[in-house]
This record gives C-alpha cells, sequence and structure tokens, in this order.
C-alpha cells in the first residue's frame, strides 16, 4: 500500500454519467482564452423586485447611469458648498 503510484485514469475513459453526444476529446483545450484575455463579464444577481422593474440590461445600465450622473452632481454642488462657506 505505502508507495503505491496511484495512476491517473486514461483520458479515454468518459464519465458513466455524461452521455456519449457531449465528447470533448477532439475539444482543444484555452483555444479562445486570448480572445476574451481581460474581458469582465460580472454577474449581478438582481433580487426579484427589482427584476420586475428591469426586464434586461440596457435597462438597468439606463438606469445606473442616470443616478451616477445625479450623484456626480451633488458632489459637485457639495463641495462648491464647501468652497464658498
Amino acid at each position: 500500500m505505502k508507495g503505491d503510484v496511484i495512476k491517473k485514469p486514461s483520458d479515454s475513459v468518459m464519465d458513466p454519467e455524461m452521455s456519449a453526444e457531449y465528447d470533448f476529446s477532439p475539444g482543444v483545450r484555452g483555444k479562445y482564452a486570448k480572445r476574451f484575455a481581460g474581458v469582465h463579464n460580472d454577474v449581478v444577481v438582481l433580487e426579484p423586485d427589482v427584476a420586475e422593474i428591469f426586464h434586461d440590461s440596457k435597462s438597468v445600465n439606463e438606469a445606473l447611469r442616470v443616478i451616477a450622473k445625479l450623484a456626480e452632481k451633488q458632489v459637485v454642488k457639495n463641495k462648491s458648498r464647501q468652497a464658498v462657506g
């Protein structure tokens, strides 16, 4: 037992729970990795009540841009008040 070498299963052995139609043996690992290097596909999960209002990413992004502009204006407004007072 001690000192026995554990052999890695052969690549040709398929997972018995995976259908034969999902044969990835001819696949190339990392084929598209360079294309997506540096791309961030961050996923934000919306709560159900928010998802009822925003049905797609475009509407969410538009709303966030409006909020960001309002927040930026508020910061500028507060800075100008501090400079005066």
